[in-house]
């Protein structure tokens, strides 16, 4: 553990006008306050904040943030106050420790829940200061290093996953790329031991057999670079598994198709040094097609500037260079910490954006759409959808017809470009021209693309963007408009229903009326309780019963109006099947030809006396009904949650003896069930497999397939469609 005059000396090293004196009153304070409390791996629970303090010290870190460090446990696990520590440490420091203190256990409705409220926690509090985040991403990190001590394998699972959900994404939005890859990697060991463990022993392969490989080549790039006159530091490292498992996921690949499982990075003096650097890579050794990236002249979201590309390299390995300056290089170890007004009190305050405070953080344009996807989320687990949704997709480039710059998820659209231009601009938007060119809006962009949106200002969204959109915030603002359109609708019916069963009565409904029993039907308002009977939830006669109880409760909806739009609650499926957008009572079938999962975006084919077959949304069976589109019905997945379904795979494997096995091993050990196997054609050295897996959604099979792909003898394994 660290002492305390070695913390003082780390930050004082870096900051020499640090507050000395508040960073050891805290860390005895600390001290005090922990005693002789215990952390699962029987370490003094004191141990934990000075780890998270010196993490922090190696990002230079200002004292406030330090100190933070210190006391960010103090006022849920032990007697300290808020009030207690304002009084000691100050009006920043509590407003800090305040932020990042572990957030109260919610009595909600399940973990899904509880963490999407702790996400719009954590985003409100590093909205007002982003070291909130940088305390709580070193926060996160030292209790992942932790986390096998831990117990629990369901908690184990449960925190690694919001994990690589949440904070390894947040990591990478602020440019700390050695956090992010640690919290990735960490988590990655605990989710598929398994697949990391035969990564490492591939990578360890690799190693044995090329010997000083990255030695040899890094020597070999720096020669070529100092003929040219270029002044270069040249360092190679190989990628971590989980960026290799990443990577086999994305591209439907095998291990021994990657082209970048070494990386070099060249680091010279200026802009121009790069783009000189770059000409003499390209022309001593071929270019890789399609894996060329300048985030010099297009930075990424979270700052990070540098040049990527792919080459056959020295001894005709298949090799990543990335080139950049010292700044950039610093900044792109350091991310937001690069910034901090240590470097110079007074002068430099680091990202300023429209005059914001460096640590404010609404001055980042990332943080700003989260918060706009909450104030129009409907509650806090949509929240944490559109919220994934804007932080995991990779970037695609695009440009306003004055030329600035946009950037999208992959596979945005005009829609998601008008939305993030301005809300109003995505509410109003009627067409688009993509380079000059009228298009559909649910065209997929491409970088460089130049996009100008018509608007009108009769326009409203239209539901079925949602069918297309890929980014958080247009999601939420299709969705938020669609249910202030349906509790319109609900209104008026309810008011309608309500108004005929008080006449009956020979009553007359008023707002006091209805004000006594709202309690009874959990409702905020009486407009509230009309939306609730318009839905179908409750009937007119059961509103003037509780209302005047002396009358006798006549029979369900005696008023005649149908109850009709009534949602499923969690006591009633329809047909069984969790989807949203079905007939109450309608036969449900899944198509055998795409084996829709939950996560897929799917559509319904309503069939006179068979009902309705559910299909992916790039099914190629439904180019047979595109002339009949009054069969179409417009579905989503509704809650999941132990639910099972089938998922179809297909493997190219060796013929070798024990490879059943190795399969099934595989599959049962991410969780996924056998139901059926066929071997659809077979050689001497090749069997071609169908595998039948019961699994929970899309992700479980993907997770699944990524397993099989990491197996040696498995030469290809691909989700079966058609």
């Amino acid at each position: 553990m660290m002492r305390q005059f070695e913390l003082v000396e780390r930050v004082k090293a870096y900051d020499p006008t640090a507050d000395e004196d508040a960073i050891n009153r805290a860390y005895v304070y600390a001290m005090k306050m922990h005693g002789s409390q215990k952390r699962a791996s029987g370490d003094q629970y004191f141990s934990h904040p000075i780890e998270v303090a010196g993490l922090l010290t190696r990002y230079r870190l200002d004292s406030a943030a330090i100190i933070t460090a210190l006391l960010h446990d103090t006022v849920e696990d032990t007697s300290a106050t808020l009030e207690e520590i304002g009084s000691l440490f100050g009006p920043e420091i509590v407003r800090l420790v305040d932020g990042v203190t572990k957030l109260t256990r919610l009595e909600l409705q399940s973990d899904h829940t509880k963490q999407a409220e702790n996400l719009r926690k954590l985003v409100l509090a590093m909205s007002e200061d982003i070291r909130v985040l940088l305390v709580k991403l070193a926060d996160r990190t030292h209790n992942m290093r932790t986390l096998h001590f831990m117990g629990n394998p369901d908690k184990r699972r449960r925190i690694a996953l919001e994990t690589m959900e949440i904070y390894a994404p947040l990591a990478e939005r602020i440019g700390m790329h050695e956090i992010k890859a640690e919290l990735e990697d960490l988590a990655f060991a605990e989710l598929h031991p398994e697949a990391r463990d035969s990564l490492m022993t591939r990578l360890g392969y690799l190693r044995e057999q090329g010997g000083d490989l990255i030695t040899r080549i890094q020597a070999e790039l720096r020669k070529n670079l100092a003929e040219s006159d270029i002044k270069a530091e040249v360092s190679g490292r190989e990628k971590t598994p989980f960026s290799i498992w990443q990577k086999m996921q994305k591209k439907n690949v095998g291990f021994e198709q990657l082209s970048d499982i070494m990386a070099f990075r060249i680091v010279v003096d200026s802009i121009e040094d790069c783009y000189r650097a770059l000409g003499v890579i390209h022309s001593r050794y071929p270019m890789v097609p399609d894996r060329f990236k300048d985030y010099i002249s297009t930075p990424k979201p979270n700052g990070y500037r540098s040049i990527h590309t792919g080459v056959f390299g020295p001894e005709r390995h298949r090799i990543e260079v990335q080139i950049r300056t010292e700044d950039m290089h610093e900044e792109a170890e350091l991310g937001v910490a690069a910034h901090w007004s240590y470097k110079d009190k007074g002068k430099s305050a680091g990202p300023r954006t429209n005059g914001a405070n460096p640590v404010d953080g609404r001055g980042y344009r990332w943080l700003r759409e989260l918060l706009d996807i909450m104030e129009h989320a409907s509650n806090p687990e949509e929240f944490l959808e559109h919220t994934k949704l804007e932080m995991f997709q990779d970037q695609v480039f695009c440009f306003s017809p004055k030329g600035d710059l946009i950037n999208l998820p992959r596979g945005a659209t005009p829609v998601d470009f008008a939305y993030a231009v301005h809300s109003q601009i995505g509410d109003t938007c009627v067409g688009s021209k993509i380079n000059g060119r009228m298009m559909p809006l649910r065209t997929q962009l491409k970088n460089g693309d130049q996009v100008e949106i018509v608007t009108s200002k009769a326009q409203t969204p239209n539901p079925t963007w949602e069918r297309f959109v890929v980014t958080g915030k247009a999601r939420a603002r299709i969705r938020r408009f669609i249910r202030l359109q349906q509790r319109a609708q609900y209104l008026d019916l309810g008011r309608a229903i309500l108004t005929r069963a008080f006449r009956q009565e020979g009553y007359e409904l008023t707002d006091k009326a209805l004000d006594g029993v709202l309690k009874i039907f959990k409702a905020a308002t009486p407009d509230d309780l009309m939306a609730i009977v318009g839905e179908g939830i409750h009937t007119g006669n059961e509103i003037v019963a509780a209302v005047y109880p002396e009358l006798k409760t006549k029979p369900a909806n005696p008023d005649g109006m149908p109850t009709i739009g009534k949602r499923k609650t969690n006591k009633e499926k329809v047909s069984g099947v969790p989807i949203k957008g079905l007939i109450s009572g309608m036969a449900v079938h899944f198509a055998g030809c795409c084996h829709p999962l939950p996560g897929d975006r799917i559509v319904g084919i309503v069939a006179t006396g068979k009902g309705v077959t559910i299909h992916t949304i790039d099914c190629e069976n439904l180019e047979q009904y595109i002339d009949t589109p009054e069969r179409w019905l417009d579905l989503s997945w509704d809650d999941t949650e132990g639910e099972v379904h089938v998922g179809r795979v297909m493997l190219l494997v060796v013929n070798e003896p024990g490879i059943l096995v190795a399969i099934t091993t595989v599959i049962a050990k991410n969780m996924g069930n056998i139901t059926n196997l066929k071997i659809t054609n077979r050689s001497q050295e090749f069997f071609d497999l169908i595998i039948d897996i019961e699994v929970r959604d899309v992700k479980h099979l993907t997770n699944i397939i990524a397993a099989l792909r990491a197996t040696p003898s498995i030469n290809s394994v691909e989700r079966a469609k058609n």
